[in-house]
């Protein structure tokens, strides 16, 4: 291996790259697990070894190592020293794909739902013109769309105007939308340390700055968040607050309370993500309660009836910046299908949506309460109405939150590392796991079991990952 580092140093350095030195080393170790010269487990040389081979300074090994380290390429253990830890490989199911397993997913409807749902798209295509519904329209949804979108804000928020709604293509669309109009005069914007994945591919594909803001058990502090404003150049707070993903924290009201009024002395946009608030009976005061004139509520039906369904609704703060997110979002989607906002909005209209919704509600407590007894002796976070839990690894495990999340994926466990949620270069030693999708109850039960397996008896396991 110390041969193999020399050989893409030297080539490095014929280039005369301007390069630091630790980031060389990094990009030399990146380079040859891209490239299969490098393989997982393989051993480093130690520091030392390293510095003298390549005459540069015990120092200059140490930030390499710990450059590469929080890239995710490699990893060191006690007793053995660093290695590669290399590319996370997905899993091919046999029922489904390896991108079901990172994806939350709800937990979908028995059979006698699925014929309400069918039967409700059959009775809106008897009854609506399907032609009409192919034909463009304006961005933001039809008048009787907005009104259902409003009956389902309502769930969560006093009366809405619905001058004030537009339908979008999903939540993660009415991000895009808002992190362009919102930045699109450049400046960062202020989110937990662990958040959703996706709103960070959103920030990297935009090029905007994401400031981590410290967190405690009630969410982001307050003080922090602050320090962040008064430093200048932010252009909203991100914030997640009823059964965050992936921790599971819903923000109590006094932590709301704080944010929301620091946000308002410094005149900073929230853009309020509650994909899972329907899920909760709990009643807690939103931020677009809390601070209506700055706040974007944004929800949807992907959590809480099915992800096919790319249906979002968002809560504007004011008819004018309502305009404006139409705009945006009409030149990134054009606009939402007409089909789609029309299944939706009739399945809100018949009911079916509320029967969906608590379904999922009563099979995640069923669901919840399983984990509490398979996973007894392990620490964790959830809420009842949810359908996912944070794990926290048990002290001193041998593997990283990455390395666990491979083998349990490649036993059908859908779990995701820590990682594809952190964003301050810190990830805690936890993973997130689904507890929805299309598995039956007892399907669940099989891999809570798996968890708990693999947790307690790693060695049997080592041979496979290690």
């Amino acid at each position: 291996m110390l041969k193999k580092l020399c050989g893409r140093w030297q080539s490095h350095s014929q280039m005369n790259t301007p390069r630091p030195a630790y980031l060389l080393i990094a990009d030399i170790i990146s380079d040859g697990i891209n490239s299969g010269e490098f393989q997982p487990r393989d051993r480093l040389p130690p520091l030392r070894e390293l510095a003298t081979a390549l005459s540069i300074n015990y120092t200059t090994a140490t930030r390499g190592y710990a450059e590469a380290k929080r890239r995710g390429l490699i990893d060191s253990r006690p007793g053995m020293g660093s290695y590669i830890r290399g590319k996370v490989p997905a899993y091919p199911l046999s029922s489904g794909s390896s991108y079901e397993m990172t994806m939350n997913s709800p937990i979908e409807p028995g059979a006698e739902l699925a014929r309400a749902i069918s039967d409700g798209a059959i009775n809106l295509f008897n009854q609506r013109n399907i032609v009409e519904l192919l034909r463009y329209q304006d961005f933001g949804g039809q008048a009787d769309e907005k009104t259902m979108a409003g009956v389902w804000l309502e769930k969560q928020l006093p009366k809405v105007n619905i001058d004030e709604v537009l339908v979008t293509p999903g939540i993660h669309s009415a991000l895009v939308g808002l992190m362009t109009l919102l930045c699109r005069k450049g400046g960062s914007v202020c989110v937990s340390n662990l958040i959703y994945p996706g709103m960070k591919a959103i920030a990297s594909q935009l090029n905007i700055t994401l400031q981590s803001v410290p967190c405690d058990d009630d969410g982001p502090l307050p003080r922090a968040f602050e320090h962040q404003c008064q430093a200048g150049n932010i252009s909203a707070l991100y914030i997640n607050p009823t059964i965050q993903n992936p921790t599971t924290l819903t923000l109590p009201l006094r932590r709301r309370e704080a944010l929301a009024d620091i946000a308002a002395r410094y005149s900073i946009p929230v853009i309020e993500d509650e994909a899972y608030a329907a899920l909760s009976t709990g009643r807690i005061a939103s931020f677009s309660e809390l601070l209506p004139e700055l706040t974007w509520y944004i929800t949807g039906m992907s959590k809480c009836f099915g992800p096919g369904l790319r249906t979002g609704f968002v809560k504007c703060p004011g008819r004018r910046n309502a305009q404006l997110l139409a705009g945006a979002l009409r030149a990134l989607n054009v606009m939402s299908s007409p089909i789609t906002s029309a299944l939706a909005a009739h399945w809100i209209k018949d009911g079916t949506a509320d029967r969906v919704l608590e379904s999922v509600r009563a099979e995640s407590t069923i669901r919840q309460k399983m984990a509490a007894e398979i996973l007894t002796n392990f620490s964790y976070s959830a809420s009842v109405q949810g359908f996912h839990l944070w794990l926290q690894l048990p002290r001193h495990f041998q593997w990283n939150p990455g390395e666990i999340a491979v083998k349990l994926r490649e036993q059908g466990v859908s779990a995701v590392s820590s990682a594809a949620f952190c964003t301050d270069n810190n990830p805690p030693d936890a993973l997130r796991i689904c507890l929805g999708g299309s598995w039956s109850r007892e399907m669940c039960a099989e891999n809570l079991q798996t968890i708990a397996h693999v947790l307690d008896n790693p060695l049997h396991y080592g041979n496979t990952v290690l």
